[in-house]
């Protein structure tokens, strides 16, 4: 299995993750709109409430649920990554594109799960899983633009120096644990 063919099956995990658990989410939604009083099987607790979460206006920021957009985002992704992994040529301006894609969504994702643990104070636990997801797609794209070539832009001879580096691998990494730290201090200690 070649290098490209990993990071290609870790954007298929990744897509897959995501889109599982925001199709578990629509449907979660689904169920808040015909009762808003329904118990919800994702509700472990007080913390990991997605009644809480999915009952918010942050829910459905562009008017529709965010799990709607989500599931399309992510069988975008499942689609790439299925291309890639078969064998199938995608074109540096198609994975640049889709990067900056996971990257306003890893954007949004941040400021939904800061939204989540501040303002409304509970955890979707299917929001984890996404973030999750968006986190291993990420990893993948960034690793799929900028371990190699010989453009001589300064931003991609940089983005290859973080890469050479594994600083890109600590990035990801630090806004997992960031993101994992943070529930765990606001609502354990």
């Amino acid at each position: 299995m070649t290098t490209d063919t990993k990071r290609y099956a870790a954007i298929v995990i990744g897509a897959a993750i995501g889109l599982v658990a925001s199709f578990l989410q629509m449907i979660e939604k689904l169920i808040l709109v015909g009762n808003k009083d329904a118990v919800l099987s994702c509700n472990i607790d007080s913390v990991f409430s997605c009644s809480s979460v999915l009952n918010a206006w942050q829910s459905s920021v562009f008017g529709f649920p965010n799990s709607l957009m989500c599931v399309a985002v992510f069988a975008l992704f499942l689609g790439v990554g299925l291309v890639g992994l078969t064998g199938g040529r995608i074109s540096k301006g198609m994975r640049i594109a889709t990067q900056g894609i996971a990257l306003f969504f890893l954007a949004f994702g941040l400021w939904f799960l800061y939204q989540s643990t501040y303002v409304i104070e509970a955890i979707c636990i299917f929001c984890v899983f996404c973030m999750g997801g968006l986190l291993m797609v990420n990893a993948a794209l960034w690793r799929l633009n900028f371990s190699k070539g010989s453009n001589d832009n300064k931003l991609e001879k940089f983005m290859r120096k973080m890469s050479a580096q594994g600083l890109d691998t600590l990035l990801w990494v630090t806004i997992a644990m960031s993101i994992t730290l943070t529930i765990i201090f606001k609502f354990y200690v």
